[in-house]
């Protein structure tokens, strides 16, 4: 029975759930117990020493891995992976044993004598065992005591399911224990009872795998799966009491710890903190916190949970990373808005952002100036030296009048080698003398270009507008307009100057 159940369990899991974690090595164990079975049985059925020796040395082929892929299954069971040194020291013992015993003639170190004893209903063989069997018989009850350590362990922090598949997993791993105690004092009248309590162990283990779904469910499941979650998530109840959360949750809440279980997130976070009052809400959002040098970025879901009748018992919330994904919209945002040689804004975007001051002022009133500038003789270094050297002077002047700006001012290349700058609240006069400052720094400034010295001028046209409170006469066309008329005019008068216009007059300023 023992064997016919055994081989029917390793053809279940393997054709079932031979990818679950400890399935591989318990379709092995039971594979192998239903050989060690079989022979045991066929070895009871012999009448004479040959055959009785024969079955037995076949029973040794199996038995010693036994043990070892039985702690390999409670190990994986429970998601605890061994260093590979420790797999060659755990079939070390069985394969010294299969050696032992088949070379025993030679030493009698397994067993020191073999006879045929007969009983009132067959004949049995009795062993006067040798040392190595008795270190083969701790190393056997080490494997299965381990075993069932691991697994009671594990039954401290198990939901009611996998209790009970590990209670089912632990009585039958006991079974063989009390069997082979039996055995080893002399109790079972020469008979082994180890394949005999196999039988047993494999009715609990039948109960278990068909009943419980054991190995579909096993607790590493949840383990490897909540731990591992990128996402953060913390399980609270109907309350907001916090029954559970993950390690990455510790990322977003440090203060969470085994000791906060049973509190309310509130009491954690604090009553007037950005996340609590988010939390309160139970909407979804995004949640954005700093992180030593870093600012990372969540989006925060709820879920509910609901009992088998569809009450609200508590629910899910769960912190998804988008890190990554806002940094790279920003990012493409930035390349999208920035002029791929120069880095500085875009037409398009330079248009936009002033646009928006412009908005502004209207509605609030205001000052605003707008350069225009561009680099004089730019062609003849394009056809003296090349368009890369070219592109290496324009590189060179935006950085040069980057450097000029203050905060709240922002550059754009309107085109070719011509560039605008818009300085909100500043007046005529002040823009006119920022110009000359800009252009004194881009005259000084050079560019080294395969060891020759470039050096460049730059013409300036400034406009300006005074708006008033609602007051909606100017637009930013016309100050580019008029900044660009006053570049004009500095070109016309033999450029690398500044002339700003003013009431449909253009002055220079010097």
């Amino acid at each position: 029975m023992a064997g016919t159940l055994s081989l029917f369990l390793s053809l279940y899991v393997q054709i079932k759930i031979k990818d679950a974690p400890g399935a591989k090595s318990y379709v092995i164990v039971t594979f192998l117990s239903s050989v060690f079975t079989f022979a045991y049985a066929f070895e009871l059925a012999s009448s004479t020493l040959q055959q009785m020796k024969f079955w037995l040395s076949v029973e040794y082929l199996a038995m010693p891995f036994i043990p070892v892929f039985v702690l390999l299954m409670c190990l994986e069971y429970v998601g605890h992976k061994l260093k590979h040194w420790v797999y060659y020291v755990l079939f070390l013992i069985p394969f010294t044993t299969i050696f032992m015993m088949q070379t025993n003639n030679l030493h009698h170190l397994y067993y020191t004598s073999l006879n045929l004893e007969n009983t009132s209903t067959s004949p049995i063989l009795k062993l006067d065992w040798g040392p190595w069997f008795y270190v083969h018989s701790i190393f056997v009850f080490l494997c299965l005591i381990i075993s069932i350590v691991v697994l009671l362990r594990q039954f401290r922090n198990a939901l009611f399911m996998f209790r009970m598949q590990i209670l089912l997993m632990v009585a039958g791993l006991l079974t063989p224990i009390i069997a082979n105690y039996f055995y080893l004092n002399g109790w079972s009248k020469g008979i082994d009872l180890g394949p005999v309590s196999l039988s047993i162990t494999f009715l609990f283990h039948g109960v278990a795998l068909i009943s419980l779904k054991m190995f579909n469910v096993a607790p590493i499941a949840r383990d490897s799966v909540f731990e591992s979650m990128k996402e953060g998530v913390i399980v609270i109840n109907q309350n907001q009491v916090i029954v559970d959360f993950n390690q990455a949750a510790l990322t977003i809440i440090p203060a969470l710890s085994e000791q906060q279980i049973g509190k309310t997130i509130i009491e954690i976070l604090g009553n007037k903190s950005s996340l609590s009052e988010k939390i309160k809400a139970e909407q979804e959002c995004d949640y954005t916190m700093p992180l030593d040098e870093k600012v990372l970025h969540y989006r925060i879901n709820f879920s509910p949970i609901l009992n088998k009748n569809g009450l609200h018992v508590g629910k899910i919330i769960t912190f998804i990373d988008v890190t990554e994904r806002v940094n790279m919209q920003d990012k493409l945002k930035k390349l999208a808005s920035l002029d791929g040689l120069t880095q500085v804004l875009n037409r398009t975007f330079f248009m936009r952002k002033s646009e928006m001051i412009m908005d502004h002022l209207i509605l609030n009133g205001g000052s605003i100036s707008v350069i225009m500038f561009d680099i004089d003789y730019f062609k003849k270094i394009n056809d003296t030296f090349g368009h890369e050297a070219g592109d290496l002077v324009l590189t060179q002047v935006t950085k040069t009048v980057q450097e000029e700006l203050h905060n709240t001012e922002f550059m754009g290349r309107y085109g070719g080698e011509e560039f605008i700058i818009c300085m909100p609240k500043t007046s005529l006069a002040e823009a006119s003398a920022r110009a000359k400052s800009i252009r004194t720094a881009v005259e000084e400034s050079y560019t080294i270009f395969n060891g020759e010295k470039i050096m460049v001028t730059s013409s300036f046209g400034v406009s300006n507008a005074i708006v008033e409170e609602g007051e909606d006469r100017y637009s930013l066309s016309d100050l580019i307009r008029q900044a660009d008329m006053a570049l004009y005019t500095a070109k016309n008068n033999g450029r690398n100057c500044v002339e700003s216009y003013e009431e449909n007059n253009i002055y220079s300023y010097s």
